[in-house]
């Protein structure tokens, strides 16, 4: 399906995009806005609202399969496979308009200076070719774009920070796990969220479905197909749904010359355009930029350095439940972040491991999901009359809080392409390999404990630690980072490539670091800022002749 816009026809594109998610529909918004004729490639299709299972009794199983996160297990004709055999995080993403937007929690929490500054710091990893006070202005300017709502006065971040809209209710939920930390001196602030307080045009403020991570049914939850996207269309932008990308072209001069693409009919498609910007995720940049392997890239497009697919970072995630006697509601939204913490966000050296992690309370929501956290039980005990009494107990009356741990680059850690799995296409599918390292292991052992010790000091009758499991994969990171050294990265500090200069990367392989903190406000802030760049020094741009 194309959406009507400007015919994508040889010559009539100034800016080709390859993927319709946050950093795609940002880019392409700015950069139409600003004059460009833009083409957007994206292999999904448009999510219907009506088909979300958020507001259907069947949620649970529509979750279980057709709209699982998980694209092995959700097998749709827009889904190409991930061999993770070799990784302790399983990769989650959905592809469509809106791209892992549609399914995400809609937390929005900005990294914090030092996130920025790690080597200085700390001296591991390294530091960002930017600054937080650079990527500021853009932060704003992203939140008032797609509607943000929080309170002002964070001490996490620098003075003047103010979300847009007022802070979402922080529930019973958010106020036990409050007492708790307050009773251990432990700082928290009410959530930062991508969803509206105060209904704005066609979007209505939230409900309090508490179903974010399966569709907002009342568009409050900036998903980006409805709150970037109509205003990228607007601007005159093309988007082409179920193109699927097999190879990023370029020319004799090793300048990148377009894309050519899959249709849903199989027919082989070309788009040319003088400048191509890849914002595919953090698996499927670095899976095409191999695939556009040729003799004069022989190691992939853009990959002199080495570094295309290195350092994936997948920010491992781990729960305690904390059960109470009173009635928690936990069910209602948002799904996650009513309120957060950033007290352990810094590195402490005495804690055995190095940087920190963001904290969540975190809503329950339905019986399945609390069955899910006693997998480790016998199946005789959490089903049939044993299941049901767990349930009784537990449901109402008990909720999570989160920690979700700083994850350090590893250069072993890697996107590449599988020898044998390939999509429907026939094209090569990926490979991730992704080792937890010790030192993750021992932060969130760490956190965990001082989770446990929240939820006791709130009340709490009993506890269940939820150690980390695979299925938390929703942030892929760093696999075409940013840098000023072309040898040790793949892109500049406005996306572009050290080694092809018309092709860019926006998404979250730029990251250098993975903050401890939900990526999509830099990830998007970051496409702002390198869309911008790209608009003011458009003179200069370099392109195929």
């Amino acid at each position: 399906m194309t959406v009507p816009g400007p015919s994508s026809r040889d010559g009539d594109v100034d800016a080709l995009i390859i993927g319709a998610g946050p950093s795609g529909a940002t880019a392409a918004r700015l950069l139409a806005e600003s004059g460009f004729r833009v083409t957007v490639l994206e292999q999904g299709d448009w999510p219907a609202a009506a088909d979300y299972p958020s507001d259907k009794p069947e949620r649970d199983l529509l979750v279980a399969g057709p709209w699982n996160p998980n694209p092995n297990h959700r097998g749709r004709p827009s889904d190409y496979p991930v061999n993770d055999s070799d990784s302790d995080v399983h990769p989650l993403m959905f592809n469509g308009v809106g791209g892992s937007s549609v399914l995400f929690w809609a937390e929005w929490p900005r990294m914090i200076p030092s996130d920025f500054r790690v080597r200085t710091l700390d001296g591991v990893a390294d530091d960002w070719p930017l600054t937080y006070e650079e990527l500021e202005p853009y932060y704003d300017a992203v939140d008032e774009m797609i509607g943000v709502s929080g309170l002002g006065g964070n001490i996490a971040y620098p003075p003047g920070y103010v979300p847009p809209q007022p802070p979402l209710p922080i529930g019973r939920i958010g106020r036990i796990a409050a007492e708790g930390m307050n009773k251990l001196g432990i700082g928290w602030w009410p959530g930062t969220s991508a969803i509206l307080s105060k209904g704005v045009g066609s979007r209505g403020p939230c409900a309090r479905w508490g179903t974010c991570g399966s569709g907002c049914p009342e568009g409050a939850k900036a998903s980006f197909d409805v709150a970037m996207w109509p205003g990228a269309l607007a601007a005159g932008v093309n988007l082409v749904t179920g193109a699927r990308v097999r190879e990023i072209t370029v020319s004799g001069q090793g300048l990148a010359t377009g894309a050519t693409w899959i249709d849903r009919a199989g027919i082989e498609q070309h788009t040319a355009a003088p400048v191509v910007i890849l914002c595919a995720n953090g698996i499927g940049t670095p899976r095409l930029l191999q695939l556009s392997a040729s003799s004069r890239f022989p190691d992939g497009l853009a990959n002199s350095s080495g570094y295309v697919g290195r350092n994936l970072m997948m920010h491992p995630v781990a729960t305690v439940l904390g059960e109470y006697e009173k009635d928690v509601e936990p069910w209602l939204g948002p799904e996650s972040h009513p309120i957060w913490s950033m007290h352990f966000a810094e590195t402490d050296a005495s804690r055995g491991f190095r940087r920190g992690a963001k904290w969540t309370a975190v809503v329950l929501q339905g019986p399945v999901g609390l069955l899910q956290r006693f997998a480790e039980l016998p199946l005789a005990e959490r089903s049939g009359t044993a299941g049901h009494e767990l349930v009784e107990r537990l449901y109402g009356r008990a909720f999570e809080i989160s920690a979700s741990i700083e994850d350090l680059p590893a250069f072993d850690n890697r996107v590449v392409l599988d020898a044998d799995l390939v999509d429907s296409d026939g094209i090569p599918a990926p490979k991730i390999r992704y080792t937890m390292s010790d030192e993750s292991k021992r932060a969130l052992d760490w956190h965990l404990d001082r989770i446990t010790e929240v939820h006791e000091a709130a009340g709490a009758v009993s506890t269940k630690r939820v150690d980390f499991g695979g299925e938390t994969g929703w942030h892929l990171l760093g696999t075409a980072r940013c840098g000023t050294d072309p040898a040790t990265s793949v892109v500049d500090g406005y996306g572009r490539s050290h080694d092809v200069p018309n092709l860019y990367v926006f998404d979250g392989s730029v990251f250098v670091t993975s903050s401890s903190v939900n990526p999509t406000p830099t990830i998007t802030a970051f496409a702002l800022r390198a869309a911008e760049h790209l608009v003011e020094t458009a003179a200069g741009q370099r392109i195929p002749l």
